[in-house]
């Protein structure tokens, strides 16, 4: 990332992007959904054809700094399935990753143009990805635009025959995280909760991470628990930029294009012009989360999630054992009005300021009984 203009994705790109992207000239952020993406991947087959056309020796020699050399990279086991994709466990060089193998475009399941918008999605995440670095934000790779040489283990182990991988796959190599999603985490610890300083913890790892992103000009416009990874030691990173959306079309819980239902900034609902604040709005909803380790509008439908966030304010209901503090950075996130929402450098100031050493944690149901005054701390 070299300045304010957009994504660096290298001098020979540049251009092209300028040229079929709009920027928000205000806040300078690169505005993804405005890709003219059957254009962009015109101009992306062109060159990774060039760059993966075998030469007279059979070899691929990498034309990026982001491609990897597939003959390095071994893939063991499936990890997780989406619409369009899987991910794999594996290792790449001698270090353990995950592998995301993109296989639409030649199952039936995406028309021509989908495929183009898909495969200028994933590019388009690497362009991204492959220039960030900090310790809450998941360590990229590498990539690759074909996928011929990649070896994938039998869906059937007793067959022995390798899967088919279809001409136009393509795969991202991320390094690995044992400790699985946040969402898994706090599914975990639903009905125990949460100590209230690894709720601080967890928000702290998300909002320094979101921080970075968007001093880098970054939005990232899926924010949410599912896109958050966990380390061995509880350390979150930030995950999925752009291809998470791809993973997740279903039309229940997507708009195909700027987010997931129940995360969504009000201004995103309603098709307005949106920028850096949609991630902070996000942000909000992932805090309220982390602290109740429950979903948001388990009873509403996606529909009605949607107009009532719109049209009445709707939030979730934040516990009264939550201390103030808290709560103030989860109302002031989601305020309905994007310029009154806080930057999220000053977010991750707030939360540097909370005390922790007294408790404050969501109380569990089981113990939600009985005067409080006789306990010291407030929750775990």
């Amino acid at each position: 990332m070299s300045d304010a203009k957009g994504f660096d994705v290298g001098n020979a790109n540049e251009a092209k992007l300028k040229g079929s992207a709009s920027f928000d000239s205000k806040d300078m952020y690169f505005r993804a959904d405005k890709i003219d993406l059957k254009s962009l991947d015109i101009q992306l087959e062109q060159q990774f054809n060039k760059a993966w056309t075998k030469n007279s020796g059979g070899a691929k020699k990498p034309k990026e700094e982001w491609e990897i050399d597939l003959a390095k990279l071994e893939v063991r086991y499936v990890v997780a399935q989406g619409t369009y994709g899987t991910v794999y466990r594996g290792t790449y060089d001698g270090q353990d990753v995950a592998v995301k193998l993109l296989d639409w475009g030649e199952d039936g399941f995406a028309t021509d143009t989908e495929t183009a918008a898909l495969r200028a999605s994933f590019q388009q995440e690497v362009a991204v990805w492959h220039k960030l670095d900090h310790p809450n934000v998941t360590k990229f790779v590498g990539a690759s635009m074909g996928t011929t040489d990649l070896k994938i283990p039998p869906k059937n182990p007793t067959s022995g025959s390798p899967t088919h991988l279809p001409a136009r796959a393509c795969c991202v190599v991320v390094e690995y995280l044992p400790g699985g999603t946040l969402k898994q985490y706090l599914i975990k610890n639903r009905r125990r909760k949460l100590a209230y300083k690894i709720v601080v913890q967890l928000a702290l790892d998300l909002s320094r991470g979101l921080s970075y992103l968007h001093s880098r000009k970054i939005v990232h416009r899926d924010v949410k628990t599912e896109n958050m990874l966990l380390d061995v030691h509880r350390n979150l990173k930030i995950a999925d930029f752009g291809v998470a959306r791809v993973e997740a079309q279903n039309p229940k819980d997507m708009t195909g294009e700027t987010g997931t239902l129940g995360y969504m900034a009000p201004e995103v609902l309603e098709g307005k012009p949106y920028n850096r604040k949609c991630d902070v709005y996000s942000f909000g909803i992932c805090l309220w989360e982390i602290y109740c380790c429950d979903m948001p509008y388990p009873d509403l439908s996606f529909a009605d999630v949607s107009s009532a966030v719109v049209r009445q304010n709707l939030r979730p209901e934040i516990p009264r054992c939550c201390p103030s503090a808290l709560s103030n950075i989860m109302r002031k996130c989601w305020d309905a009005n994007p310029d009154k929402r806080p930057d999220m450098d000053e977010v991750v100031r707030l939360l540097e300021a909370i005390d922790t050493s007294k408790g404050g944690g969501m109380i569990p149901d089981d113990q939600a009984g009985g005067c409080l005054c006789f306990f010291r701390a407030r929750g775990p």
